[in-house]
């Protein structure tokens, strides 16, 4: 029998306990082993739940019981999860997480430690949620030169540009909903303003190119200025509106990688063009097996959970193996945001029409009758820093979203 422990018995720590109980027979079965959990900590009590029986509130308790072989670490954070998974690992455990702020701030140093103890530090669930994508990474596309990934990856941003398309409600209407529904946090800001994206493709990209991509040199835009106004276009567009992560590889010397969370308008051809409400696609292209997909719950209690216990049945399968990940402390240089090519749908003031062509070149008009006092069109490809040069010299400028493909 192995003992493990769970740091924090909040959402995804409870849903790790419950998984563990509920598939016991079965996980027994795939690990090869008995998988018991001795010791929950929490700083709270929980009367009447039977995990108040091992509930501990001093790490130290877990960190020198030889018994213990394998750490959950879902209390979300940086601090105290940093110091207490970094001594897990130095102390000769396994360590499996659901934690993306600590994977994408420290993964390369906590991988490593990992591999200098011969255990393993685990992480599946901290990006997608039920959704594998970690291992698949590491294991089965590693013939594939990837040249790039895009995902929708936060759930909470695509329920609410969900709700915005079908129903025509305005930002503040659906972030109120999803507040109600528990998908928003009372301050929603590491979902509506990106951040939360940033650091999953921060950790997708490091995993795909092997060197580590700081998710603070991302170009980051959530989808605060996205209003009603846009889904009339993007409907007679036949378009959808996402917030997508995305790194990607240019072709040609030297060598040049690209990433940026923001919104995209996408047409129905699209391989995420379907992907709606709560749930998360992830995109991957390689030079050998082209377009694939992963999609799925991208988070949630019990497939979040699913993922952990996945990670721990393979520390358990692994408990003197290090099992490698190619993810270097080498920095991967990103190229400058404004050297990027773009299309931008753009709307301006109807008195800004007359402008348009002599600031943007040929572009396409978009009309919609319901809003007669907007001009608006779509740019042929031009760079970042072009656009914004032609933009800064319109008074008139409404809205812009750029185009994906």
């Amino acid at each position: 029998m192995i003992q493990i422990a769970v740091l924090g018995y909040g959402t995804i720590g409870s849903g790790v306990v419950e998984v563990l109980k509920t598939n016991y027979d079965s996980i027994a079965k795939r690990s090869g082993q008995e998988i018991q959990v001795k010791y929950v900590l929490d700083l709270r009590e929980f009367p009447g739940d039977p995990i108040q029986k091992i509930l501990v509130h001093d790490f130290t308790t877990i960190l020198h019981d030889p018994d213990v072989e394998v750490i959950v670490e879902t209390m979300g954070g940086t601090n105290p999860a940093y110091t207490f998974v970094k001594q897990a690992l130095e102390a000769g455990k396994s360590v499996c997480t659901s934690n993306k702020e600590l994977v994408a701030k420290y993964g390369p140093e906590l991988l490593e430690i990992a591999r200098l103890h011969n255990r393993n530090f685990l992480f599946e669930a901290s990006v997608g949620g039920g959704i594998p994508i970690i291992r698949p990474l590491n294991q089965c596309l590693t013939a594939d030169e990837i040249y790039e990934i895009t995902g929708i990856l936060n759930g909470t941003t695509n329920y609410m540009l969900t709700k915005m398309a079908k129903e025509g409600a305005s930002f503040d209407a659906v972030l109120k909903e999803a507040q109600a529904l528990g998908y928003a946090e009372r301050n929603p800001s590491a979902d509506v303003d990106g951040f939360d994206a940033c650091r999953k493709i921060a950790i997708l990209a490091s995993l795909a190119f092997g060197e580590n991509v700081n998710y603070e040199d991302i170009y980051t835009e959530g989808i605060t200025k996205i209003t009603d106004r846009d889904f009339l276009y993007a409907k007679a567009m036949g378009t959808a509106i996402k917030l997508f992560g995305t790194c990607r590889k240019t072709e040609g010397e030297p060598e040049q990688f690209f990433a940026s969370v923001c919104p995209v308008m996408i047409g129905n051809d699209h391989p995420l063009f379907g992907v709606e409400g709560v749930l998360n696609g992830i995109l991957v292209r390689g030079n050998v097996i082209g377009d694939v997909m992963f999609y799925g719950s991208g988070a949630g209690k019990l497939p979040t959970a699913s993922a952990v216990v996945a990670d721990v049945v393979d520390a358990v399968k692994h408990l003197n193996t290090n099992i490698m990940t190619f993810w270097s402390s080498k920095p991967l240089s990103l190229a400058d945001i404004e050297k990027v090519q773009n299309q931008f749908f753009v709307r301006v003031k109807k008195y800004e029409a007359d402008h348009v062509q002599s600031l943007f070149g040929n572009v396409a008009k978009i009309t919609v009758p319901e809003l007669p006092e907007e001009f608006a069109f779509v740019t042929e490809p031009m760079t970042e820093e072009a656009f914004a040069n032609a933009a800064g010299q319109l008074d008139g400028l409404l809205g812009r979203i750029r185009i994906g493909h």
